[in-house]
C-alpha cells in the first residue's frame, strides 16, 4: 500500500519545518507522499513553504490556498490531490509525534481495519493537556458513546488513518472548520465502520503558544454530533 500524509497549515511558521525534519526520520515501511495545504497563512508560513517548494521535493506537494477557510476545508482539499491508499492527518503544531505512525498504520496494512483513530487518553495516560480541553473532549467522546454505536474515547484527535476507499463510501464531507472532524467521525459511525483506537504521545501547547481550537468551537462540535446522527447529509 501507498501513504499520504495530509497537513493542513495555518500560521506555524515556528513548526512546520520541525515537523517535516521529524516526518522525514520516521521509516512507514511503505512509500509515502506529503501533502501540505496552506490555508492562507499570514505569519510567514506561506513564504517558507514557497521557498520548500521550490526545491522540486519528489514526495511533497505543497497547495496554496487563496483564501482561509478552515482546517476541514484544507483536509478536503488534501484529500482530493491524495493519492495513497491510506490517508493520514497530521497536524503541523508539533502537539503529535510522528514517531508514533508506524504503529498507528500496521493494523490497517495487516488487514485488521479500515480506520484507527491514535487516542490521546487510553493507557498509558499522557497528562500534557489543559484541563478545559480535556473536559470538553471527555464530553465530546460521551455524547459520541452515547449518541452512536461506538466505544471512541478521544473523538478530536488528530490522527485519524483511514483507508482512503472511505471517503467514497460515506456522505461528502461539507464543513470548514474544526468541525470537520466530529463529522468525519460520526458519517463513519453511521456508514458501520468500527474505529480502532491506540494510544499516542501528546504535548498540548497553549492558546499562547498558538493553539487555534478554544471553548467556543464546542459549541459547534456538540451540534456537529447531534446532527449528523439524525441526518446523514
Amino acid at each position: 500500500m501507498t501513504l499520504s500524509i495530509v497537513i493542513p497549515v495555518y500560521n506555524e511558521k515556528e513548526t512546520v519545518l520541525k515537523l517535516l525534519k521529524q516526518l522525514a526520520a520516521v521509516d512507514f515501511g511503505v512509500d509515502a507522499e506529503i501533502i501540505i495545504v496552506d490555508d492562507y497563512s499570514t505569519d510567514g508560513t506561506r513564504e517558507i513553504l514557497h521557498s520548500l517548494k521550490g526545491q522540486t521535493l519528489t514526495n511533497i506537494k505543497v497547495i496554496f490556498k487563496d483564501k482561509n477557510q478552515g482546517k476541514g476545508a484544507a483536509l478536503r482539499r488534501g484529500f482530493d490531490q491524495a493519492s495513497g491508499e491510506i490517508i493520514v492527518v497530521q497536524d503541523a503544531d508539533l502537539e503529535y509525534h510522528p514517531q508514533d505512525l508506524p504503529k498507528l498504520i500496521k493494523p490497517i496494512l495487516q488487514g485488521r481495519t479500515s480506520i484507527i483513530y491514535g487516542s490521546r487518553f487510553l493507557p498509558p495516560h499522557h497528562k500534557n493537556y489543559f484541563r478545559l480541553h480535556y473536559l470538553g473532549n471527555y464530553f465530546m467522546a460521551w455524547l459520541f458513546r452515547f449518541l452512536y454505536p461506538t466505544k471512541i474515547t478521544d473523538p478530536a484527535t488528530c490522527y485519524k488513518i483511514f483507508k482512503r476507499e472511505i471517503l467514497n463510501k460515506i456522505p461528502p464531507l461539507r464543513l470548514n472548520g474544526f468541525e470537520m472532524e466530529p463529522e468525519f467521525t460520526a458519517k463513519v459511525l453511521r456508514a458501520g465502520y468500527q474505529i480502532l483506537e491506540l494510544p499516542i504521545q501528546y504535548q498540548a501547547r497553549s492558546l499562547a503558544e498558538g493553539k487555534k481550537i478554544n471553548w467556543r468551537h464546542s459549541f459547534k462540535y456538540i451540534w456537529t454530533i447531534i446532527k449528523y446522527r439524525f441526518i446523514n447529509d
